[in-house]
């Protein structure tokens, strides 16, 4: 368990080498571990989000489903990336998505609750805030403007380019739901790429 916070620690050091011992030991003082299995859900539609979570190990895949009942992923989150529904969670209300564990997953969750009442205890605990919601948001941005702007192969060359070790640890139909492309597509653009 002091290896899981460890590996938390360090992260946020990385993100922020001019948070202090005081401020670090305050955001472990909220810590909790949870350990899922495979389908359990972290956040499920309907529910608010109270909590921001750190993935020590396993995948987290988060999706809504759509008028025709479709399930269409918008994200995975892994190792060292951070899982919540910031919608949610600043707004205090109920989710739209489903956060779903797609392997055995460790999560380290702080209370939003427990944040809150650091950023009126420490100057500095803000800048974590916003480098942590900062993250969160270059990979949300990444994706709509992939929508936007690139091909349908493009999108699928630039996730194997950014994730190449999750390429073996989801499913066909979960990807081609993440990069919009229908699963015959995909599975054209895949061959393609092979026989280059």
């Amino acid at each position: 368990m002091q290896k899981d916070f460890e590996i938390y620690r360090q992260a946020i050091i990385q993100l922020n080498p001019k948070v202090t011992d005081e401020e670090l030991d305050y955001f472990q003082s909220g810590f909790t571990i949870q350990t899922l299995k495979p389908r359990e859900f972290f956040i499920e539609t309907g529910k608010k989000n109270h909590q921001l979570g750190f993935i020590i190990n396993g995948l987290i895949r988060g999706y809504y489903i759509n008028d025709l009942g479709e399930e269409i992923t918008v994200t995975f989150v892994k190792e060292n990336g951070y899982a919540t529904d910031y919608s949610s969670l600043l707004m205090q209300k109920p989710s739209r998505y489903n956060f779903q564990c797609l392997e055995p997953t460790t999560i380290i969750t702080v209370p939003y609750s427990h944040i809150q009442k650091g950023y009126d205890k420490y100057v500095g605990f803000e800048r974590n805030g916003r480098l942590i919601a900062e993250e969160v948001l270059k990979m949300q941005q990444k994706r709509i403007e992939s929508f936007q702007f690139d091909s349908a192969e493009q999108r699928y060359l630039d996730f194997i380019k950014r994730n190449p070790d999750l390429f073996n640890r989801i499913s066909l139909t979960h990807l081609s739901s993440y990069l919009g492309i229908e699963r015959p597509s995909l599975s054209r653009i895949r061959k393609k790429i092979v026989g280059l």
